[in-house]
């Protein structure tokens, strides 16, 4: 089988038959050097409870790091304030 542009794979009928896999369960990937394993995936809710904080956590850390950039001015304004006050014709 072929990767496609998006990155996506078909697993193989049998396979999934073999795993019991429905379309929209979860499945896991799991990496041994260059080698890579698929499961069939467990929703493990604390994890994804920490991984979803994690996430929020890095996005607050970002909005605090790029705060001083949000002026509440348009873009017609900075500009007006960086080039004169004289319209570009």
């Amino acid at each position: 089988m072929r990767m496609n542009s998006k990155g996506q794979v078909t697993i193989p009928k049998d396979v999934r038959d073999a795993l019991g896999l429905k379309p929209g369960e979860p499945v896991a990937f799991e990496r041994e050097g260059d080698k890579v394993f698929l499961r069939k995936g467990d929703v493990d809710e604390a994890e994804f409870g920490r991984r979803y904080a994690a996430a929020l956590a890095d996005i607050d850390r970002v909005v605090e790091k790029y705060k001083h950039l949000r002026t509440g001015r348009s873009t017609d304004e900075i500009m007006r304030e960086l080039r004169g006050d004289e319209p570009l014709p």
